[in-house]
């Protein structure tokens, strides 16, 4: 099952990688009153895209022009231990639009970032792509199989507070309708609109603090009025984990 977010908004659905056919559906102006997003479509290369940036020319304001990404397998350790809460975990997203830099969360919503921070560790992250762009929503990225279906075999539940906000920058989890609130895999979004005003049912890793114009760029690449896959493949490099003092 593919994995979405649902939201009250306008009282209709707006899902985020949810299971439907494969032709695109329109959805309204920013912010979207609903979408249905299709399975995105199957990768047009099997060829790995390039471990790193140094191998790509990424211009200021363009996205490279890369093979799409491979499937990889699923398979990647749990999470355990934690964090540490007295210095800034920063993991860097490396893509072919640019650097992308978020703070993990360690102090409110431990379990996720440390989840997300065990999945780039173990490399899991290098060379998956963004294979969902809503222009002025979001954008998704994180799944193994490349088309929203996938994800590592385990689970991490942690329920956002009450009154958790989705907006611009915010990093968080996608899941499937039937699950319960704050759980993730390693499918995440990032939030490209001021506010989504999605319900505080997604587990939230934390938010970017540099690189949002290059979030908003993938958000670009986009069909406009539409919700799935990017015109040209978006894809994640490296990401990597690194601590700075508070």
């Amino acid at each position: 099952m593919r994995l979405r977010l649902l939201t009250l908004m306008t009282a209709t659905a707006l899902t985020l990688g949810a299971c439907g056919d494969d032709e695109e559906t329109p959805v309204a102006d920013t912010p979207p009153a609903a979408a249905t997003t299709p399975a995105a479509s199957t990768p047009a290369a099997t060829t790995p895209p390039p471990a790193e940036t140094e191998e790509v020319e990424v211009k200021k304001g363009e996205c490279a022009d890369v093979p799409a990404a491979a499937p990889k397998p699923a398979d990647t350790p749990e999470p355990s231990g934690s964090l540490p809460t007295d210095v800034r975990n920063i993991l860097t997203l490396k893509t072919s639009c640019g650097e992308i830099k978020i703070e993990l969360d360690a102090e409110k919503n431990p379990k996720t970032a440390n989840s997300m921070a065990t999945l780039a560790k173990a490399g899991y992250y290098d060379g998956l792509s963004f294979h969902r762009t809503v222009q002025g929503f979001v954008v998704q990225g994180g799944d193994p199989a490349g088309n929203g279906s996938g994800g590592p075999s385990w689970k991490v539940v942690e329920k956002p507070a009450d009154d958790a906000k989705y907006t611009e920058g915010v990093v968080a989890m996608a899941k499937t309708g039937t699950e319960a609130p704050g759980t993730s895999g390693s499918q995440f979004f990032i939030v490209t609109a001021s506010d989504v005003g999605l319900p505080p049912e997604y587990a939230i890793a934390g938010k970017v603090v540099k690189g949002q114009d290059i979030a908003n760029l993938i958000s670009e690449q986009g069909t406009e009025g539409q919700d799935g896959p990017p015109k040209k493949p978006v894809v994640i490099f490296s990401a990597t984990l690194d601590t700075k003092a508070k």
